[in-house]
């Protein structure tokens, strides 16, 4: 089955399979692969009189609708692909057999069925964790380093509209091979990219605010 799938995968189309749907997912605004109304026997074939004709998830012809790239060769791009544009796409490819001695002419006629979802990238969020050493875990000290140390981590990623959330530290004592004991700051933090402002600057991108919100996060 997994060898079937990569037969189905040319180099910038998708082949169908008249015996069961070929599902594929396709990002938010962006476009799909093509699909080709033709299975990998007839893409190794001769087709004469070829006609197509594709159906959308609404079952109403796709033919001049803006949205789609359709080539005279039968194959299907959906251009700007959106959550709502999920669904099945299927394709009936007609064509014409005949016979050599009698020139005897029949039409034939398949049917190809693609599934295609919309997938939006995770939203990506880093959590780390670092430690300190301290002098004893009953300072006052620990408490006002700990708070220092978020406004410095805040301040650094400011303009990249992150912020550190879910913070904590938790003092420890640590006995190290070979050592004595040492006191030891335990502390972890987030960093979301969901700081104030985020949303204007999603405003500015011409397309789904995802990628830009990941890149700022691995910032």
């Amino acid at each position: 089955e997994e060898q079937k799938s990569v037969d189905l995968i040319g180099k910038n189309y998708v082949l169908g399979d008249t015996k069961r749907e070929v599902t594929l997912y396709v990002k938010v605004f962006t476009n799909s692969p093509f699909l080709a109304c033709m299975d990998l026997a007839r893409s190794h074939e001769e087709l004469i009189d070829p006609r197509y004709s594709w159906v959308g998830p609404d079952g109403k012809s796709l033919k001049g609708q803006k949205y789609v790239n359709l080539t005279e060769t039968g194959k299907l791009m959906v251009m700007g692909f959106q959550e709502s544009m999920s669904g099945a796409y299927t394709c009936t490819l007609s064509h014409k057999i005949i016979e050599t001695s009698t020139q005897e002419e029949r039409e034939t006629f398949e049917a190809y069925r693609f599934v295609v979802y919309a997938y939006r990238e995770a939203d990506h969020a880093y959590r780390l964790f670092v430690r300190f050493t301290t002098r004893r875990c009953e300072l006052a000290a620990n408490g006002l380093f700990f708070e220092e140390l978020k406004r410095i981590l805040n301040n650094i990623i400011s303009d990249l509209t992150c912020r550190i959330v879910e913070s904590s530290c938790r003092c420890h004592s640590v006995k190290l091979p070979d050592q004595g004991l040492l006191h030891e700051l335990f502390v972890s933090f987030q960093v979301s990219p969901f700081a104030p402002g985020w949303k204007e600057v999603c405003h500015q991108v011409p397309r789904d605010c995802e990628d830009a919100t990941n890149m700022r996060v691995r910032e």
